[in-house]
């Protein structure tokens, strides 16, 4: 070692601890774990297209009262048509799309209230 250089001080890795069937296990994340993104709670009130696609119809406007399991939208994608269903009783807020329109992954549709 030179005179001006310096021992570099090492690091502990971190630990990760987990539980598997009552069973405590400790290991060392790897690069995949690392990079992961984070995981994040969907929000109920904005629909989101889960697949790319095409609208085929839809079936509320702004200000339309729903209930729960109506049907919003049909998504065309990969020659399927998905009905898209309100998760809850509310009010339509705002429709994103009309027919025809093709979407993205994770392209907000409609947004209830």
């Amino acid at each position: 070692m030179e005179e001006n250089e310096k021992p570099q001080a090492q690091t502990e890795p971190e630990f990760i601890s987990f539980q598997m069937e009552h069973i405590a296990f400790k290991t060392l994340p790897n690069r995949t774990f690392l990079l992961r993104k984070p995981y994040k709670v969907d929000d109920p009130k904005k629909i989101t297209a889960f697949i790319p696609g095409t609208i085929v119809k839809v079936y509320v406007k702004e200000n339309h009262k729903v209930k729960e399991g109506e049907t919003l939208l049909d998504l065309q994608a990969m020659k399927m048509n998905n009905h898209l269903l309100s998760p809850v009783n509310t009010v339509v807020k705002k429709v994103y799309v009309k027919q025809g329109d093709r979407v993205t992954k994770n392209q907000l549709l409609v947004e209830l209230k």
